[in-house]
């Protein structure tokens, strides 16, 4: 079905709740988590999730029901709005500062600092009425303006001016409002992974300590603060001195099911949306992750299928998470996978199995790829691993949650290989030549060697995804074959074979059809049934007269490739078809 004016917009990428709220999108019901906040009390929370978990939702949510002068009609109908004594006590009491250091990056340091210089003085300009507070001193209003002071190209802030800033601005709206302050920071650590990427990581680890120790720890202007983050940095890299922060990280059980979606709530908007058969789709590719006791999906996956759906019932489903950022995590992670027992991890890992493995949820960025011990850290805190149950002690039963992320593993595992295949061009050139002159003993003995060399598929996915493992294997050894043409139905989604080659002259042409070759109920010895699976490409070649077009181009000899694999292992039959 399509969305009719009847069913509310699906948030695609909104994170402003005001938004959200005013302009009818979709909203799952998050606000309780105000309650809890203010029950649990901390003066400083930290929140760590993976990316699009709804932490910068949920942050623009807390400043729309605590900023003085908020719309308060925002909240009606919610979970929250029943809490009618905390909402009366809470609700719009309270100065708000917001920033979110999403955006601080740049090739040097100077440039991500001038762009913290720029997030911080536009927040401050959202509170031009202090100039005209009359309790405020000229030197008072003098600081704020070195806040919002423009240069010719950004805010301009000495580094003390900078590092007090926050603190700076909690004091003025506390002495104008006679209220403490609530501070929001979100995305704390992006300025310290983008400086680790950049090459400025000290400069940019000492002014973040600056900042959060001024604003965090000797703030007397402060309420509480919520801060969120891909990863907790470790205390002593930057949380030097603060007194006992509440952190909630993916282990944590309190504020368990504020970040992503929970089974019903997937079913109720399923359910909304008319997409209900679309439940064990979703589920099988979205849902899996374990954050404290509760099992959550993507909500960024879900909105996105479900917005994809009601414009096309059709769509299949796809990785809309991995698109919103590198996968850098995961190269590093197999390009480690050189020796026997890491590589078995992996294949273990992308089979659905899992490992047990020890975790450390406080790194630091310099250091999350100096071991692979880190490796495994990093890839459990940012969402491309989690854990079955509980932990002991530091130990954690890891697994790839679900179908999109095993995707992306399978994908670097190509990714990588295609690279190697580039660097090997003897052995690249040796395979090509067997495929255009018919030798099947040849094409067999060196596509077993490159299989050795790479992480296999075990039979626990499905057959279509091994099959298009192995096509994709091929189709990296083809990308650096030059003067080919290649053609890959995988990709195109026509009736033609799997792929299809013309050589340079357009004299010669191959059809290869893959099949993956697994014993059903234990028939057939692995041989056997390959050997099968060789001839039942062969056939489907030929009942779907795949080398017409192939003929049609002016090619007079055409060899036709049935190609069967099972993990590392493959046979492969020819034939010879020629044009008459």
């Amino acid at each position: 079905m399509r969305i009719t004016n009847e069913k509310k917009k699906l948030p695609v990428g909104i994170e402003n709740f005001a938004k959200l709220r005013q302009e009818d999108f979709y909203y799952v019901d998050k606000t309780t988590m105000i309650r809890d906040l203010l029950n649990s009390w901390g003066e400083v929370n930290l929140f760590t999730r993976p990316r699009r978990f709804g932490k910068s939702l949920n942050m623009s949510m807390l400043k729309c029901f605590f900023e003085i002068g908020c719309d308060k009609t925002l909240f009606e109908g919610l979970e929250i709005s029943k809490e009618t004594e905390l909402c009366e006590r809470y609700m719009g009491k309270f100065p708000v500062v917001s920033v979110s250091l999403k955006g601080v990056d740049g090739l040097s340091f100077d440039k991500a600092r001038s762009t913290l210089c720029s997030i911080i003085g536009n927040e401050a300009l959202r509170f031009q009425f202090l100039l005209k507070d009359d309790n405020l001193t000229d030197k008072e209003k003098e600081q704020y303006q070195q806040l919002t002071e423009i240069g010719a190209e950004s805010f301009v802030m000495t580094d003390s001016v900078l590092t007090e800033s926050l603190k700076t601005l909690s004091a003025l709206l506390q002495k104008h409002y006679g209220k403490k302050v609530v501070l929001l920071i979100d995305e704390y650590d992006v300025p310290l992974a983008k400086a680790n990427e950049r090459g400025y990581y000290p400069q940019m680890i000492d002014l973040i300590r600056g900042m959060f120790n001024q604003a965090l720890k000797t703030n007397d202007s402060l309420f509480f603060a919520v801060m969120t983050g891909c990863l907790r940095v470790a205390k002593e890299s930057i949380f030097t001195g603060l007194n006992n922060p509440s952190i909630f990280s993916i282990t944590t059980v309190r504020f368990d099911e504020y970040f992503g979606f929970n089974d019903n709530e997937v079913r109720e908007m399923l359910e909304y949306y008319g997409l209900t058969d679309k439940y064990e789709s979703v589920k099988e590719w979205y849902d899996g992750y374990l954050f404290g006791d509760v099992n959550v999906y993507c909500p960024w996956d879900v909105i996105n299928y479900c917005y994809e759906l009601t414009g096309d019932p059709k769509a299949e489903p796809k990785n809309y998470w991995s698109n919103t950022s590198g996968n850098d995590v995961v190269r590093h992670f197999i390009e480690r996978a050189d020796s026997g027992m890491l590589k078995d991890e992996i294949e273990s890992l992308i089979a659905g199995e899992t490992v047990v493995k020890e975790i450390r949820e406080d790194l630091t960025y310099n250091s999350l790829y100096n071991s692979i011990d880190n490796v495994w850290s990093v890839l459990f805190t940012t969402g491309y691993l989690t854990s079955c149950g509980r932990p002991k002690g530091k130990s954690f039963r890891l697994r790839i949650p679900n179908r999109e992320i095993r995707d992306i593993f399978a994908d670097q595992v190509i990714e990588l290989f295609k690279e190697n295949v580039e660097k090997d061009g003897e052995a690249l050139r040796t395979f090509c030549d067997a495929i255009i002159t018919g030798n099947a003993e040849a094409v067999e003995k060196l596509f077993i060697s490159y299989l050795r060399r790479t992480i296999s598929l075990r039979d626990t996915y499905t057959k279509d995804v091994k099959e298009n493992y192995y096509h994709g294997i091929l189709m990296g050894i083809f990308a650096y074959k030059s003067g080919w043409y290649v053609k890959s139905n995988k990709e195109t989604g026509d009736g033609y074979g799997d792929i299809i080659i013309k050589t340079e002259d357009e004299d010669v042409g191959a059809i290869i059809e893959v099949k993956y070759a697994k014993a059903e109920n234990g028939g057939g010895k692995p041989n056997e049934v390959m050997y099968k699976k060789c001839e039942e490409a062969i056939r489907q070649i030929d009942e779907m007269h795949y080398t017409d077009a192939l003929i049609d181009d002016g090619c007079q000899t055409i060899y036709k490739y049935g190609i069967a694999c099972r993990r590392k292992m493959c046979r492969v039959l020819c034939e010879t078809e020629e044009a008459e």
